[in-house]
């Protein structure tokens, strides 16, 4: 199973209290290797050169996280959620007790996205129906007027949110650079940066890339959603990381950390920036989310799932063909289907460029807007078709 990484507790009240001013410190976890006797201890006046050039790229290395983790914890913040919701106990009523308020704490992370106080974060961490959201900046200030500016639908596969901090209290906010998603390989680098457990204190991680093009349900034990082309990360994500960064070792964000599996160590996924960079566009242009859709389910090919499926292509997004009783997989008065796409079909290129493990569907139109029209190059029982599909933007949740 693989849990969406946001801290709640549930706190029985009769009123809405308010989250109190922490300080926000960063924790690095540093990992160190003894290498031998130090110094005059050695019982050998020859040194070991592989040892000493060990211990120096570690510490390098130590040094270089340090580092990243001064560069962008001020582009941290944390996202602390109330949630008040009535509950009618019959007993109560028999008493002349009206219904009791319940208030559902929870919290997150988000980045900071420009001087003007855009944050970006999950979508989970900040749920339909919530009641009172504030951020937390890295120096423990609480701003505590703040907006959902937009967030994505609950069918879509793209799970983030902007916030507007409507006052920052005088407080300078540090934007986060952006970096190229589609440059990291696996084995790459990277560092975590979190709310980890709620606490308004930040963890600093560290690990690499372990793959990407990643498909997950994740969920909470209450609900749960598909996620598609995610990196996956051995850097520790822990509770309450969810919208938090990921970065490459240039203190660049290259992902926004959102799932973790539950039943096993170290196994985290991030949504790559650049499948987010689109959406940033469109919300710093126009103040509102419009998110551009397809209008189809797909499956990114490797060459294990085209041999499942007996496809010529080992490349591309396959459109499934429904199985009894299943909606199509093509929306019906969707862009696609109004391109003529079908299930069975496999979309290999995008105005031109391949789909594959680094340029998924997603990733592709991500850097498109509603109104496009995108030219898609598609294989149908051996033969390649361009299809013309007009882009339109998501529809609400």
């Amino acid at each position: 199973m693989i849990q969406n990484n946001q801290s709640q507790t549930a706190i029985p009240s009769t009123k809405t209290r308010r989250v109190g001013q922490a300080f926000l410190a960063l924790v690095l976890f540093a990992i160190s290797f003894a290498g031998g006797w130090l110094g005059g201890q050695s019982s050998t006046r020859h040194s070991d050169p592989s040892a000493s050039r060990q211990q120096i790229v570690l510490s390098k290395q130590a040094d270089i996280v340090s580092s990243i983790a001064n560069q962008v914890g001020e582009s941290v913040v944390s996202v602390n959620v109330t949630t008040t919701t009535a509950q009618t106990d019959p007993y109560a009523l028999l008493f002349g007790m009206g219904p009791r308020s319940t208030e559902q704490k929870s919290a997150g992370t988000g980045v900071v996205l420009n001087a003007k106080g855009l944050v970006l974060t999950n979508r989970h961490v900040v749920p339909q129906g919530i009641s009172t959201v504030s951020i937390t900046l890295s120096d423990g200030t609480v701003l505590d007027k703040v907006r959902v500016l937009g967030r994505t639908s609950e069918r879509d596969s793209l799970d983030v949110a902007f916030l507007q901090i409507e006052d920052t209290k005088g407080k300078k906010l540090v934007p986060a650079k952006l970096g190229d998603s589609a440059a990291m390989q696996v084995g790459d680098s990277v560092v975590a940066i979190g709310n980890a457990l709620g606490q308004f204190q930040n963890t600093v991680t560290t690990g690499i890339i372990s793959g990407y093009g990643r498909s997950v349900e994740a969920g909470d034990g209450a609900s749960y959603e598909s996620l598609d082309d995610l990196f996956q990360t051995d850097a520790a994500i822990n509770q309450g990381n969810s919208g938090g960064p990921l970065v490459n070792m240039n203190g660049e964000v290259i992902g926004i950390n959102t799932a973790v599996a539950s039943n096993s160590e170290n196994i985290g996924f991030a949504i790559p920036i650049n499948n987010i960079k689109g959406l940033i566009e469109s919300v710093t242009q126009t103040g509102k989310l419009e998110r551009p859709y397809l209008g189809v389910m797909y499956v990114l090919l490797t060459d294990d799932i085209a041999k499942r499926y007996d496809l010529a292509v080992t490349r591309g997004a396959y459109i499934p063909k429904p199985s009894e009783g299943q909606s199509s997989s093509v929306l019906e008065g969707g862009p696609a289907a109004k391109a003529g796409v079908q299930p069975g079909d496999v979309i290999v290129k995008v105005d031109g460029t391949a789909i594959n493990e680094k340029h998924s569907l997603v990733s592709l139109l991500s850097t498109k807007k509603a109104g496009q029209k995108v030219q898609l190059s598609v294989t149908r029982e051996g033969k390649t078709l361009t299809l013309t599909a007009t882009l339109e933007a998501a529809p609400a949740n």
